[in-house]
């Protein structure tokens, strides 16, 4: 039997208003890729784009999504991503772009990635911290996302190292 080999795309959703991102759902999200690589690469586009295309996994929340394709077509649905600047769903237009964050050949690489990310986010909002308390959240979150458990005195010990770099 042979592999059928995939590619997945590590999308972030950016719309204006957050409060927005919990109106989406997954079948809106493959309806807009689906429509804007339709527009851009018209039936030869929209034929690969049904063939094992789907939204793996969308959160609400934090509006990232991953999509799954073919390997051959991944550069087709990517040029297309740039082009979407809405999505309906459940009756309400959603302004918005796609922000590709990485492309990967298994969704464990896209999940690391993710959480290479999370952190830097984590790590670029901890200087804008306005008190203690801010500051205190934003180490927690960053401890609790690593790959591997790290223990608090190096990361303390990292902390210190990058407030005296400053």
């Amino acid at each position: 039997m042979v592999r059928v080999k995939s590619r997945y795309l590590l999308c972030e959703i950016n719309v204006s208003d957050r409060s927005e991102l919990l109106k989406l759902d997954d079948r809106a999200a493959a309806r807009a890729v689906k429509a804007a690589v339709a527009r851009i690469h018209g039936d030869y586009g929209s034929a690969l784009c049904s063939i094992r295309f789907c939204v793996k996994y969308l959160n609400a929340h934090t509006g990232i999504v991953f999509l799954r394709f073919p390997k051959g077509c991944y550069k087709l649905l990517w040029s297309a991503l740039p082009f979407i600047t809405s999505i309906e769903s459940r009756g309400q237009i959603i302004s918005c772009f796609f922000n590709c964050l990485h492309v990967g050949g298994t969704i464990r690489t896209c999940q690391r990635f993710l959480i290479r990310y999370n952190t830097q986010q984590l790590h670029r909002m901890l200087p804008k911290c306005k008190n203690d308390e801010e500051k205190k959240q934003i180490q927690e979150s960053i401890l609790s996302c690593s790959l591997m458990g790290r223990n608090n005195e190096a990361f303390e010990e990292e902390l210190e190292s990058e407030e005296d770099g400053e």
